[in-house]
């Protein structure tokens, strides 16, 4: 069926309501508009869904989130044929979210799984958390992380609380791809669900055992009563953080505490921000102006589901810098193996590989072990739930550059509630002792070496955005043309084919991690880049890190990689 028969499929059709048909009506000759919308379906990736919402195949709605749930359910019944199955929802503040849930949980309750849904929004990482301790078969979460209001995703987690694996999707996905999107989706209404206790929703009781884990996590604990001038500014970006952060900070005995109130509010149009990323210093813009006003020691900013936190921390000279994702990493590292007793080789600590070399070389320094994953939590929670079936390895800490964190065992997903809790409380430690983060990175650098880190990131909007993207990266698979550019290269990986291989000698080593489409390029320096198309948007990923004997050298040394990558790919 081409887009304008699907197009049509869906006008004509009686499951359409009256707002989505509309809406496909007032496109009618926009053939442009059409094509984007039906030329193909909403692709369900390693994670779930995620798109800008709107009626058609190619759009997150109501029709896609039950047919992707229809797909889950086949999978959870043939898996466990014969036992009684349950799913945890939870949901951000994005338009539709609550919607979308409860259509999720309404499909499952057709399929005589029974769901337990959260009485309002709450983060991605609580979600994971429910999962374990409800002891469900999957999770479902709604949210669309820090994209642009438009958007709005589906994240499956699966038993363990982490996010599902390849396999998993995999078969998922084949159960999707059997199923017309309204035919072949079964649904029913609230009040059935609930009367056959296949419907039930939950918060309260989930939360205090939630933020109990959390605060066990505390490496200092009477620093928030020791410290008490410590000054906190937080905001939850218009997101589900304020409840879990507020509360757990309290609880922690940091009192000192001031919510952006512009931005205290859940509200899916984010009107105070471009975008909800904490990565971005406009995203915490009001909340560096507030910190300004009051003298404050530190700002954190959440994004909307509460899974990654941004921090920015005043100078000496009362501006506030915003420190990177890697430098979070590293210095929350040296903060948990630093104030840890009998670190060894037992203690891991991970990270991905388009991450900086900075935090692993800490864990290395006091004794950890330290493991590689491809990009994206999911690979870290694989890791986890690895050490513990093989009883191997205890994890201790696990991150990656894009401002993604955890500790502890009990959720399996990057968790900014447990993340911001011992950020607050490192601050607190380097207070008491005279200083603050910015002194103590420089006192990593000095003992570590310098590490200046970057990422550019390009968007395609365009239907033949994957082509265009993999024909950059095949740039990178040259040999001859890398060495031409890059005189100083000593090794190429290739995780697409699983091949280290080191210049100058015959050999190449496996890479034994499962094949992406990333290209790691690694100097005589210690330093490297890595390139990567994104697997959740339609975007080109260059990751730059250089390293130097001081800053300005490897600030130096980044630039001049930065020019000559740009260069290359011509974009």
């Amino acid at each position: 069926m081409n887009y304008l028969e699907n197009y049509k499929k869906w006008i004509m059709s009686k499951e359409v309501d009256e707002v989505s048909r509309g809406e496909l009506l007032a496109i009618q000759g926009n053939e442009k508009e059409i094509k984007e919308r039906f030329y193909t379906n909403l692709e369900f990736g390693t994670g779930g869904l995620r798109g800008i919402m709107g009626a058609g195949t190619n759009r997150i709605n109501i029709y896609t989130v039950r047919k992707a749930t229809q797909g889950l359910a086949t999978f959870i019944n043939l898996s466990r044929p014969n036992e009684n199955k349950s799913v945890s929802i939870a949901y951000d503040s994005r338009h539709f979210s609550e919607t979308f849930a409860e259509e999720a949980a309404l499909v499952l309750a057709a399929n005589n799984i029974k769901s337990y849904v959260f009485d309002s929004l709450r983060p991605t990482p609580e979600l994971s958390f429910a999962v374990r301790h409800l002891k469900c078969d999957a999770g479902i979460v709604i949210t669309a992380s820090h994209n642009p209001s438009e958007y709005n995703g589906y994240k499956v987690y699966g038993p363990d609380g982490g996010q599902i694996t390849l396999e998993t999707a995999n078969s998922i996905i084949s159960e999707i791809n059997k199923l017309d999107i309204f035919d072949d989706v079964k649904t029913c209404v609230k009040e059935d669900a609930v009367e056959k206790e296949l419907f039930s929703y939950i918060g309260e009781t989930i939360d205090i055992e939630y933020l109990k884990r959390v605060t066990e996590l505390s490496v200092n604990i009477k620093l928030g009563r020791q410290v008490s001038d410590l000054k906190i500014v937080y905001t939850p970006l218009h997101g589900t953080g304020l409840m879990p952060i507020e509360k757990a900070l309290s609880m922690l005995g940091f009192k000192d505490v001031y919510i952006v109130e512009s931005q205290r509010n859940s509200d899916g149009d984010f009107p105070t921000v471009k975008s909800p990323n904490p990565e971005e210093r406009e995203a915490l813009a009001e909340g560096i102006k507030l910190a300004k006003s009051i003298k404050a020691d530190i700002v954190l900013g959440t994004d909307p589901d509460a899974d990654r936190v941004g921090v920015a921390v005043q100078s000496k000279d009362g501006s506030y810098e915003l420190l990177t994702g890697n430098q979070i990493g590293a210095l929350l590292t040296y903060y948990l193996v630093s104030n840890k007793n009998n670190i060894t080789s037992r203690d891991a600590v991970i990270k991905t590989i388009v991450t900086s070399e900075l935090g692993a070389r800490i864990a290395k320094s006091y004794g950890a072990s330290v493991f590689e994953t491809l990009t994206g939590f999911k690979f870290i929670g694989e890791k986890i739930k690895e050490f513990e079936e093989m009883n191997s390895f205890d994890f201790l800490f696990g991150y990656e550059e894009s401002y993604g964190y955890l500790a502890g065992n009990f959720v399996r997903d990057k968790d900014a509630v447990i993340s911001s809790i011992l950020i607050v409380e490192m601050a607190a430690y380097y207070k008491l002792q005279g200083s603050t983060l910015l002194n103590a990175i420089d006192d990593i650098y000095k003992e570590y070496g310098y590490y200046t880190d970057a990422l550019n990131s390009f968007t395609f909007k365009d239907i033949d955005s994957l082509d265009k993207m993999n024909l950059i990266v095949d740039k990178f698979r040259d040999i001859n043309e890398l060495i031409k550019v890059f005189p100083d290269i000593t090794i190429i990986e290739d995780y697409n084919t699983q091949k280290r291989n080191i210049l100058g000698s015959s050999h190449s080593e496996r890479i034994e991690l499962p094949s992406s489409n990333v290209i790691k390029i690694h100097f005589t320096d210690e330093s490297w880049f890595a390139v990567r198309p994104s697997g959740t948007e339609p975007k080109l990923k260059l990751y730059y890190s250089a390293v130097g004997s001081s800053l300005n050298e490897s600030s130096e040394r980044m630039d001049l990689l930065r020019q000559k990558i740009l260069k290359m790919i011509d974009l």
